[in-house]
This record gives structure tokens, sequence and C-alpha cells, in this order.
């Protein structure tokens, strides 16, 4: 199998490129060349621009059986893409989000089919609403949508577990500005990775909302904190005193949205890692790259 990644060096894209090198299939990376340069050495680069809208680099004969589009954040981005490619791909899987829902339903948000950089908290998940639209109307059942939750792992460059690891490594008393009951729904990206994988050897199309169990902010501060060796004492207190809400910390309205049922994409190959082992993967590899 002959696979073409859109975005391979960062986050979620290192961690697809490295699941498709597990699984033996022959990888291309499309991007910028900006980041992760000595990332991947073996493996083929073809530089361009999506935000400039150079795709020359796709311009040539080459075909391929899949398309993993990790950086795919505006209508126009997959639109330019997929007119570049025209024909030479056989099935494309978007990295969507499950910010396009309208709240904890399972409801797609309106499409914002004239989003424009910097994505908002209110236009990111209406754009790649837009962006499905587009692949779904051109490739129809070639098509395959993952939508994955809040991801965490190894490598991740957004606040999120690893600001929660973080402070936790530290003994003593940890502030919470919410409820430590409030529900949190994380999922490891080498889990994303592979069920991307496993989507694209399977030829399957659909749509699967990629998540992991659905823990308490109480139990995610607690396994950070073992992960790190640590003694922490968990203190509620009023949101109000926090100037900026912290990573992970939602308003009881947003509760539903950390609950939603992946089983169809465990079904299909999604894997869960432990919340321990997340952490303590992301813990070694902040410690090491500090």
């Amino acid at each position: 199998m002959r696979a073409l990644i859109l975005g391979g060096t960062s986050f979620v894209g290192r961690a697809i490129v490295d699941a498709l090198a597990d699984g033996g299939i022959d990888t291309t990376i499309f991007s910028r060349g900006r980041t992760g340069t000595a990332l991947f050495p073996a493996v083929p680069r073809l530089i361009g621009d999506r935000d400039t809208g150079d795709y020359t680099a796709l311009s040539g004969g080459t075909a391929w059986d899949a398309v993993v589009d990790v950086s795919g954040y505006l209508p126009r981005h997959v639109d330019q893409a997929m007119n570049a490619l025209g024909d030479r791909a056989g099935r494309y899987l978007f990295i969507s989000t499950q910010a396009i829902f309208q709240g904890g339903s399972e409801t797609r948000r309106p499409p914002a089919h004239d989003a424009e950089p910097p994505l908002t908290n209110e236009t990111y998940g209406p754009s790649k609403v837009a962006c499905e639209d587009q692949i779904l109307s051109r490739y129809a059942d070639r098509a395959t949508l993952v939508r994955p939750g809040k991801i965490a792992g190894p490598h991740d460059n957004q606040d999120g577990l690893t600001y929660w690891v973080r402070r936790t490594a530290q003994d003593g008393r940890v502030e919470l500005p919410g409820s430590r009951l409030q529900p949190v729904q994380l999922v490891d990206v080498r889990d994303v990775a592979v069920l991307v994988r496993q989507l694209l050897v399977d030829d399957r199309a659909g749509a699967y909302t990629a998540g992991g169990p659905s823990v308490t902010m109480a139990d995610l501060i607690a396994t950070c904190a073992t992960a790190a060796g640590a003694r922490v004492e968990l203190v509620e207190v009023d949101p109000a005193a926090f100037p900026e809400r912290l990573p992970l910390v939602r308003p009881e309205s947003e509760w539903p949205t950390q609950r939603r049922d992946p089983a169809p994409a465990r079904a299909a190959g999604l894997p869960v890692t432990p919340l321990a082992v997340t952490a303590a993967d992301v813990l070694a590899w902040d410690r090491s790259s500090a």
C-alpha cells in the first residue's frame, strides 16, 4: 500500500507516520519542510504550503492508495489538495474533530465555508464540518472521517495532559478551579494512529469518533501524580479566581462532550492505552525534552 500524508512531522502526523511504517505501508510526507526535518530520514518528502496553495509537488503522476489529511483546517485546504491529486488517490482519510458536534449531541454544527485563520472556538468546528462535506461530496464511499476528542501523548505541543503531568510532578497543593467530578475524555495519539492504519488496511469508509475512557478530573490528577511519584492534595477552588480556564477544565454545561461513545471506532481497530501509561510516557518525554 502507498499512502500520502498531508502533514506528518508534528504531533498527530508524526504518530501516524510511525504507525504506518510499523505496518509496512509505503509512506510519503507532504509538508512545508519547516518542522521535524530530522525525522523519518527514509520517508520521501514533498515540499509545499497549504496556506499559500502551493501544491506543485503533487502535480506529478504518482498515485496513492490512500491520502491521510492531518493538516486540513480550512475548506480551501481540502479543496485545493483534492484538485491537485485529481484521480490519483484511492481513499481520502480526514482527521477531523469532535468540535464539529453541537454540545454533547451527535448533531453536526452548521458548516463555515469562509472561515480564515486564526480559527477560534466558534469557527474551528464549523470549518472542519465544511471540510468533511467537501471530502464526502468528492470521495463518497472512498471517504473516511476520524473525529478525535482531546488527544494526548508524547510530543504534544498544546496544553492538556502535559500541563497536569507537569503540575502534579510537584508535591503539594493542586488547585482545581472546578469540580473534581468533572469528566474528561482523552485519547492517546498512538491509538489514533493505529486506528488510522487499520482503517486504511481494511479500506473502510465512514466516520469514527475516537476517544478513550471517560474519567474524572480527580482520577486524572491522581494518575498524573502517581506517574511522577508525587504526593498531592487536590483542592477545589472558585473558577472566578483564575483569569483563564486551565487546560481540560470545563464548565458543567460542557460535561456531556466528555462522555462520547467510541464503540464503533474501537470495533474498527482503536486500541485503548491506559491513562497511566499515557501520563508516564508524557512525563518521560517532557523531562527528556526540557
